[in-house]
């Protein structure tokens, strides 16, 4: 038994998964999923074109099946499968794949409709003109070998890589809890971005940026914008939205669209079949015929058009619905010292440069070598020549060779190699033409060795070199740029087909959000029971409702304290009784973020501004104008302590009155002005001071003759006058403005409210009801109110809303104002203004 446990040792299970896990990942980053820095190459990309190169599989040669070349680094370099090697040697060679191609290839190699490449033993291939660069000098002990993975033959690290091939033709990779996304870009652009950092090795990102100018797509296209670009170059991750190129035709008085050239990636077949699938599913209306016209000449789809539809519209609809429009995500992680990085712009370039620094060095001591030994034999020659008539003495005189090269080491102190040539040297060199050639190459070499030394001695004489043989490359396969880079930043939706309406916006608490006419809910009489609102899954509930117009900006604020924004009719309009679209679909929150005030903005006016309320009472104002460029991934609108979380937004003019109500039925009203306009990035001041059971569950605005209303969790509710609660400093513990009991629950909702407005009220089971406002009594501060809805058993209320009145015979025009507004993150180096009074002491934060 001990014998058997010391051939076979118990193991940890979990620390040999950890520890087996760990070195697969790293095998698959490093050694297969993203390329090297220095080259641009994966490793199957590098086995395939240094294999080529051993096959002498170049340009000037005959092609060769591509079945040979697949069996060849498999057999040699690349232990795994043939069709991934295949599939990456096709790849190399489509031109709608790469921007410059690596492999030549010659049979069916596939088609931008999807069409996949003849099998290996049918097609052939060689290396391009272009690929040949990536091995320039790769012979002169440029670059590092390894053994291959048995032994018997080595392969180089990196390549020489004489252009920048990882900007020039892009990447993209999937590894282990990472991945590589890099676009390709124009080689003259790129070239001339190494040559501007030779020239000023300080040069910055933002003139980097003028010189490359973005991504150059070999299927061409357009590209919307700077935005995504710059982003991308300053941080190594960016998206960047690519169009279609289209024209807009008239033919026999019928208007028609022609597309001439895709985005990147985009399969022209599967876009024609998505085009006629939503022109028969009529998500795309006015299209009566769609063809694809292509031919070797070039790439044509037509899409012919009702004579009475706007072409432009029509259009405008393709790019929203279709992969007319997509979006290239940018990730420029690739291997730097074996280790995953993301890079910006200078980086990839300065990298590269550094390794075309080191090629040139080692290229330069390779050659001096190989000078210096040439010049030591051809000075061995040369006293050999002067002393011809003793050393062929010495040599007829010699028994053997042994004996011959050691007398001419001997006597005139030559080395074992010089010796070694003048015994190997032919008679015709005896003569005078002869020795002037040898005399002249010495010289030539004494000439050459010395600029080698300089060269070597002088980094900025290396970098001329680099900077020389680039502009070579440059001049031989450089060519114009095909993607476009367009200033249109107009929207894919026509704003002209979307109706101005006031509309309902719900979001539940497990974050499903729909848009739906504000006239679906029909008023009814105080204690009905409404109607079913929003169809929700088990154990989800509406938590916000909000009334605004289709065409306004919605901001949606989270409990982390970030703002997103989109326009209102970019929310899915569903039937009353759907459960709404998942909010993640629509804005970018993160895991643990769940959306905690809205408010609708027509215009970011600089005279309003957001009044921010938390749960812990911390209060906040920053002006409206400060958010008005919200970028699709949220911007954090408000400094919040780690316990604390943000429950409402108001958008003010600066000079209101602010009302706060707690769970336990406190309140506190101040003056807006007590609060000092704040960064987006601060953390605010103290608005209530709270007991420990307690948090505040709603913030609102006072208006003049205004009354405000309380509703309950039990279904309770009243309207008490504004002018009850009298005006306090902020900070303090407020007055009782509800008598909270078992029977009526605890606060849920306060409202600054109008006998003209209506009421929605939304239950945990997504019950609606919406009564007016004047049917709810008027009652004290100390009073618990009356019943305004029946709820069932374990049913509570989860939120409520005002909305306009519903009057038939009347169009609403006022906005609902709802339980949030917008919200900005605040400097943190901001301090409060004035200290709180009344019950509570002094609360601001920092």
């Amino acid at each position: 038994m001990a014998e058997e446990t010391a051939r076979f040792p118990k193991v940890d299970i979990s620390h040999e998964m950890k520890e087996s896990f760990i070195s697969y990942a790293m095998s698959v980053i490093v050694s297969r999923a993203l390329p090297d820095v220095r080259d641009g190459l994966k490793p199957v990309h590098r086995r395939i074109l240094y294999a080529m190169h051993d096959m002498g599989l170049t340009p000037d040669k005959a092609f060769r099946k591509s079945a040979n070349v697949v069996g060849e680094v498999m057999a040699n370099y690349h232990p795994h499968g043939d069709s991934a090697i295949y599939e990456t040697m096709v790849r190399m060679a489509q031109d709608f794949n790469m921007r410059y191609l690596l492999v030549e290839g010659q049979g069916n190699f596939g088609s931008v409709d999807g069409d996949p490449a003849a099998a290996m033993r049918y097609t052939e291939s060689r290396m391009s003109k272009l690929a040949l660069e990536l091995l320039r000098d790769i012979d002169k002990e440029t670059v590092n070998f390894t053994p291959n993975y048995d032994g018997r033959k080595e392969e180089p690290v990196v390549l020489p890589s004489r252009f920048p091939n990882l900007m020039v033709n892009g990447s993209a990779g999937i590894a282990v809890g990472m991945a590589t996304n890099i676009p390709p870009h124009n080689l003259v652009e790129v070239i001339d971005g190494v040559v501007a950092m030779i020239d000023n090795p300080d040069i910055t990102l933002q003139d980097l940026m003028k010189i490359i100018k973005g991504p150059d797509f070999p299927t061409a296209g357009e590209i919307l914008g700077y935005s995504g670009i710059r982003r991308a170059y300053e941080t190594g991750r960016g998206s960047i939205i690519m169009r279609a190129k289209t024209m807009i035709e008239e033919e026999k008085g019928k208007p028609r669209i022609i597309v001439t050239e895709l985005p990147y990636q985009v399969n022209k077949a599967r876009l024609v079949e998505k085009i006629a699938e939503l022109v028969r599913e009529k998500k795309l209306e006015g299209i009566t015929d769609l063809r694809d016209e292509s031919d070797r000449k070039g790439m044509r789809i037509v899409i012919e058009l009702r004579r009475d539809v706007v072409p432009k519209v029509v259009l405008n609809n393709l790019f929203k619905h279709t992969q007319m429009q997509s979006t290239f995500g940018v990730n420029m992680l690739a291997l730097v010292d074996n280790r995953p990085r993301v890079l910006n712009l200078r980086d990839m370039l300065y990298y590269y440069l550094q390794h075309q620094r080191e090629i040139i060095r080692r290229r330069t001591e390779y050659d001096l070598k190989q000078a210096e030994a040439r010049a030591h034999i051809l000075e061995g020659l040369r006293i050999a020549l002067d002393h011809i008539d003793e050393i062929i003495s010495l040599i007829r005189s010699s028994q053997t060779t042994e004996e011959a090269r050691d007398g001419l080491m001997n006597r005139y102190g030559l080395s074992y190699e010089q010796a070694q040539a003048i015994l190997d040297m032919r008679l015709q060199r005896l003569t005078g033409l002869e020795r002037e050639k040898i005399e002249n190459e010495y010289q030539e070499l004494l000439a050459k060795i010395a600029e080698l030394r300089s060269i070597l001695a002088d980094e900025n004489k290396i970098y001329a070199i680099v900077r020389e043989e680039l502009e070579e490359i440059k001049e031989k396969f450089g060519d114009e740029r095909r993607t476009v880079i367009t200033f249109d930043e107009e929207s894919i939706e026509d704003a002209d087909l979307i109706p101005e309406e006031d509309v309902v916006i719900t979001l539940t608490h497990d974050g499903y959000i729909k848009r739906l006419p504000v006239t679906t809910y029909r008023a009814q009489k105080r204690g009905g029971r409404g109607i079913q609102g929003i169809g929700t899954k088990d154990n989800d509930f509406v938590e916000h409702l909000y009334i605004t117009n289709s065409h306004d900006h919605i901001m949606f604020f989270t409990s982390k304290g970030k703002v997103y924004r989109l326009k209102g009719y970019e929310i899915p309009d569903l039937n009353r009784t759907a459960k709404g679209t998942p909010i993640i679909n629509l804005i970018q929150i993160e895991k643990g973020e769940r959306v905690s005030a809205v408010i609708p903005v027509k215009e970011f006016s600089e005279d309003r501004y957001l009044f921010f309320g938390t749960k812990k009472g911390i209060i906040k104002k920053t002006e409206l104008a400060a958010y008005a460029n919200i970028r699709r991934g949220g911007l954090f609108a408000v400094n919040l302590r780690e316990d604390d979380e943000l429950i409402a937004v108001r958008l003010t003019d600066g000079n209101q009155e602010i009302i706060m109500g707690t769970r336990n039925g406190m309140s506190v009203r101040f003056k807006e002005s007590d609060v000092r306009t704040m960064g987006r990035s601060a953390t605010g001041v103290k608005g209530i001071s709270l007991d420990d059971d307690d948090d505040v569950i709603d913030m609102d605005v006072i208006k003049p003759n205004a009354e405000v209303l309380i509703v309950t969790a039990n279904g309770y509710g009243k309207r008490t006058p504004v002018e009850e609660y009298r005006i306090q400093s902020r900070g303090g513990k407020g007055i009782k403005t509800h008598n909270v009991t078992e029977r009526s629950g605890h606060v849920v909702g306060l409202k600054v409210v109008e006998p003209e407005e209506d009421l929605m009220i939304i239950t945990t089971s997504g019950i609606i009801i919406r009564t007016e406002m004047k049917g709810i009594s008027v009652m004290g501060r100390y009073t618990q109110g009356v019943k305004l809805i029946r709820l069932s058993e374990n049913e509570q209320v989860g939120s409520v809303a005002k909305v306009p009145p519903s009057d038939d015979d009347e169009e609403p025009n006022d906005r609902l104002e709802t339980e949030s507004d917008v919200l900005e993150p605040v400097n943190n180096d901001e301090q409060s203004g004035p200290a709180a009074e009344d019950d509570g002491q002094n609360g601001d934060q920092e």
